[in-house]
């Protein structure tokens, strides 16, 4: 299109050009130099203005045309991806050679979580997952730890500023305990059905430890629980054997010594007899390895959940991903897990 006044067509070809550099093309009806032309027509006289106005209209349209053409280009386009490592306006041959797909590999924390987790699955277990931010309640409260506990000064665990809505801190979960209410409270239906709650969760959890090569801020449990009738301690031992037995490939003898946690009664630590692979000697002191807190749930937990302690009895335990990662692996160091070093990453591949 052409234009008889000789500003408004330097104008039109100005804002021609810009379009095709845009890369919001709507922006373009926003140009100061159209602006500036629409603020002339008052200065003009009275035979001017008509054939000034008219043409800056044309203008407009034929920049609106522009932008409608162009519309349906527009909304070709993908959103963008923050996590794309290069602009998507960059041309081609600008773009960063990417490392091909095969050169991936699991992390051996999650290639050791996913394996866990499908021995559990074939005992009859389904896995759920933990979260990663919570509440008191569901970290301490329902796990009858009653507000003043001592207890609750033994995880060191991490506040946030955000307030749940009783006003108290949201938690960075200090354990995967924190599901066990949910999980017995939304699957107690199975329980009137005849069908046992059998559940395990893996997940990462939170402490505020002093960093050493054994201790560090985040790491991952494995929580389990099966809650039934007639569920007794028994259960609990022959259910963690069957699992050690799979996981090390060996039949080995276990042991429980009595221990403390709120949310079960009685309450035991798990010991294993050293599998071969992880044992430097025959000595005594090499024969054990302690393994895992469990216990038999507390009633006062089931009740939380609504669930009738005379009638179903249930166990639970927990157990630690890294330990059992370092010692299969002879790992010296906890702190190279969350270290991102390729040089450790390359020895799972």
């Amino acid at each position: 299109m052409s234009y008889q006044n000789p500003k408004i067509a330097e104008t039109a070809e100005t804002l021609r050009q810009r379009f095709t550099e845009l890369t919001v093309k709507t922006d373009i009806l926003k140009a100061v130099e159209l602006k500036a032309l629409y603020a002339e027509i008052p200065t003009l006289s009275n035979d001017q203005r008509a054939s000034f106005g008219q043409e800056i209209n044309q203008l407009k349209s034929e920049l609106e045309s522009m932008v409608n053409g162009h519309q349906p280009e527009a909304e070709k386009l993908l959103p963008i991806d923050v996590t794309a490592p290069f602009d998507r306006n960059i041309s081609l041959d600008k773009h960063p050679t990417l490392l091909p797909a095969e050169n991936g590999s699991k992390h051996p924390l999650i290639i050791e979580i996913e394996r866990i987790a499908d021995i559990f699955y074939r005992m009859g277990f389904e896995v759920i997952e933990s979260r990663e931010i919570d509440d008191e309640y569901h970290m301490f409260t329902a796990l009858n730890f009653p507000e003043g506990h001592p207890a609750r000064d033994d995880y060191d665990t991490f506040m946030t500023v955000q307030k749940d809505k009783n006003g108290h801190p949201l938690v960075a979960p200090a354990h995967t305990s924190t599901m066990q209410h949910r999980v017995l409270k939304t699957q107690k239906e199975k329980l009137e059905k005849g069908e046992p709650i059998a559940v395990v969760i893996p997940d990462r959890v939170f402490r505020n430890e002093d960093l050493d090569a054994t201790h560090e801020h985040t790491f991952h449990q494995i929580e389990g629980i099966y809650v039934g009738k007639g569920v007794h301690a028994g259960m609990l031992i022959a259910t963690l054997k069957t699992y050690l037995k799979e996981y090390f490939g060996e039949d080995l003898q276990v042991k429980l010594q009595p221990f403390y946690f709120p949310f079960t009664e009685p309450s035991f630590e798990l010991a294993v007899e050293r599998p071969s692979i992880l044992r430097k000697d025959d000595s005594e002191e090499q024969k054990w390895l302690e393994l895992l807190g469990c216990g038999m749930i507390h009633p006062n937990v089931l009740k939380m959940a609504g669930i009738d302690p005379e009638i179903y009895t249930g166990f639970a335990w927990g157990q630690g991903v890294e330990r059992m990662v370092m010692m299969k692996n002879g790992i010296e160091d906890i702190r190279h897990f969350q270290s991102g070093k390729l040089e450790f990453l390359r020895q799972f591949v």
